[in-house]
């Protein structure tokens, strides 16, 4: 359904943006929105002190018209998190621990789960807007990133063009505009991960070998091999259109071979959902795979190319990443995954770590009552004062640090320190 399809294209790597299903439209704003400070009274102008003018007839105040309609809980420099998308993304908790469990987990695992992403959810709407601000910051631009992703949703659910994706998101009740912001948010934040925090992240041969040899067991495995696939679809696509799409499944399949890396080629010439990840679509034993292409992509070798398959899903074109035997797998074919594995292992409190320092170096209060959900009580989190703005132009002035205060452990790889600015 599009409804999954949409939700799986918001999955952030460490905060994503709110999934399709939490997201309902925002009411509509009061008169005057509400802030954190009291409003300030306007000097009274000549106009208005001159008795030469009547004064209008007094209006009698709507009671109703005076109710707050958005609670705002925090704020993160001028940007705001208000009470209903806090309740939003507490409500999309349990779904997200369900997907992600996928039936792997206990009753108790799940429910534990759920509880936790509870306590953390408005530390990581501060999170992602602390990120999605340091984006904008460093003039990172994704509008590029946004329409292609919105295109291959629209392909994955076989709509003919824009407006009927449009169409299909509002008729869930989806606002527009709200969905490709959150969408635009979400690669940002991963973009900036990725340039401020993986970037410092080395993981040496050396630390991979010794995890190798440390873990062994672990390697021993039955026949299996990795993939990656190009998909060209010719779902929806008129008769007509089939020669000049099979073209570019073969120009697609020769630039490969010609020397092209085949994850980049799958970015720019596949149509599949796997695209974005250079085409993987994981790992497989015998008997995981359609007989058809069990056939075949069991009897390749590491990085060899299967010709042009067609299907009725479009055509397809597969490499086998590796082809790993039956028994204990030797250290080159895993090394990599053991470098993908000691990566990710050091990205979670890094990422903690810089958005640590991205707390310290920008204006976030909480108000009362809040501040425990907003980050566990750290010190860099302030709880509202009468009059913030004087605080707030005092810590204006400071500037990012580039990746945090990170205490160099002397490894000397792996380590992800750098000094900051």
């Amino acid at each position: 359904m599009l409804k999954k399809a949409l939700e799986g294209t918001l999955l952030a790597m460490l905060t994503a943006a709110l999934p399709l299903a939490a997201q309902q439209p925002k009411p509509e704003p009061p008169p005057q929105q509400p802030t954190l400070e009291q409003p300030q009274t306007a000097p009274a102008t000549e106009e208005a002190k001159s008795p030469a003018k009547p004064k209008p007839a007094p209006v009698k105040a709507n009671p109703e018209s005076a109710k707050v309609v958005e609670e705002i809980i925090a704020r993160v420099n001028n940007e705001i998190i208000t009470r209903s998308e806090y309740d939003k993304a507490v409500g999309q908790t349990e779904e997200d621990a369900r997907q992600d469990c996928k039936g792997k987990c206990t009753p108790e695992q799940l429910e534990s789960e759920i509880q936790s992403r509870k306590k953390t959810a408005l530390r990581d709407l501060i999170d992602q807007s602390l990120l999605a601000q340091r984006g904008k910051d460093l003039g990172i631009s994704v509008e590029t990133d946004v329409v292609k992703q919105l295109d291959q949703i629209r392909i994955q659910n076989n709509l003919k063009d824009m407006d009927e994706l449009e169409k299909a998101v509002s008729a869930q009740g989806i606002n527009w505009e709200d969905f490709k912001n959150n969408i635009r948010n979400h690669i940002l934040t991963q973009k900036v991960v990725s340039q401020e925090v993986g970037s410092h992240i080395n993981i040496s041969e050396s630390d991979a070998q010794k995890f190798y040899d440390d873990h062994k067991s672990e390697f021993i495995r039955p026949e299996q091999v990795a993939l990656r696939e190009i998909i060209v679809s010719t779902e929806g696509k008129a008769d007509a259109e089939l020669p000049d799409l099979k073209k570019k499944a073969e120009t697609a399949l020769k630039r490969v071979k010609d020397g092209e890396d085949f994850g980049e080629i799958a970015k720019r010439f596949s149509d599949g959902s796997t695209k974005d990840q250079g085409g993987y679509i994981g790992t497989f034993k015998r008997g995981e795979l359609a007989k058809q292409l069990e056939d075949v992509v069991f009897k390749m070798k590491r990085n060899e190319l299967t010709d042009v398959i067609e299907t009725r899903q479009g055509y397809l074109i597969f490499q086998v990443l590796e082809h790993y035997d039956e028994g204990q797998q030797s250290f080159d074919k895993v090394q990599e995954e053991i470098k993908e594995h000691l990566y990710n292992e050091k990205l979670e409190p890094a990422v903690r770590e810089y958005l640590k320092t991205l707390r310290e170096e920008s204006y976030v209060v909480i108000k009362p009552g809040y501040a425990e959900l907003a980050g566990g009580g750290n010190s860099e989190i302030q709880e509202v004062s009468a009059t913030p703005e004087t605080t707030k132009a005092k810590k204006g002035r400071k500037k990012f640090l580039l990746f945090g205060k990170r205490k160099d452990t002397g490894t000397g790889s792996g380590s992800g320190t750098a000094s900051g600015q």
